[in-house]
């Protein structure tokens, strides 16, 4: 979404695929059977929760603090760029990585190719998160020229979601 808010429509979806590719990455990773050692060393992840938590306090007042800006005065970076940052934001997400060795396994029946039926599976789902991710990137460029207008106020609501996002990881039950 912040693609498609500052670049346009174009950035949003190539952001898009980025992620896309990087959560196919982690699936690869889950179908190889690195979900055991996940599992294992998931405690560990306790300090990128608190990390987290303390980066999205940081963003949101930073956002808050921030003057209005002019959207259509950014320059974007290049598509490339654009793409291999959206991958490597994915594959480093410890969440999606354990959602995903938690989540898609369970899907899977005891037959003689659970290979196949998980690479099925996590067709399906990468099918699903490019849809979606296409549609807010349309959203977000679709408004565009209204939130330009309103750059102070959409700084005011970005901050207050980033700093209630970090307070709602920071009470959630689950260490990762």
């Amino acid at each position: 979404m912040a693609n498609s808010l500052r670049h346009g429509l174009k950035f949003g979806l190539i952001t898009a695929l980025g992620t896309t590719v990087g959560i196919a990455v982690q699936l690869f990773i889950v179908m190889v059977g690195f979900a055991a050692l996940v599992e294992r060393v998931a405690g560990a992840l306790t300090y990128i929760k608190w990390f987290g938590v303390a980066y999205l306090v940081f963003l949101g007042i930073r956002s808050w603090r921030e003057p209005a800006s002019d959207l259509s005065g950014i320059k974007p970076q290049s598509s490339g760029n654009v793409f291999w940052n959206g991958v490597v934001l994915a594959i480093i997400n410890p969440k999606t990585l354990l959602f995903n060795a938690a989540f898609l396994p369970q899907f899977v029946g005891n037959t003689s190719n659970p290979g196949g039926q998980l690479l099925l599976l996590s067709g399906i789902f990468l099918t699903v998160i490019i849809m979606g991710d296409a549609l807010w990137a349309v959203f977000a460029a679709s408004a565009r020229r209204g939130l330009s207008r309103y750059g102070h106020l959409r700084n005011r609501v970005t901050g207050g979601f980033l700093v209630a996002a970090g307070f709602g990881l920071a009470i959630s039950r689950r260490n990762v």
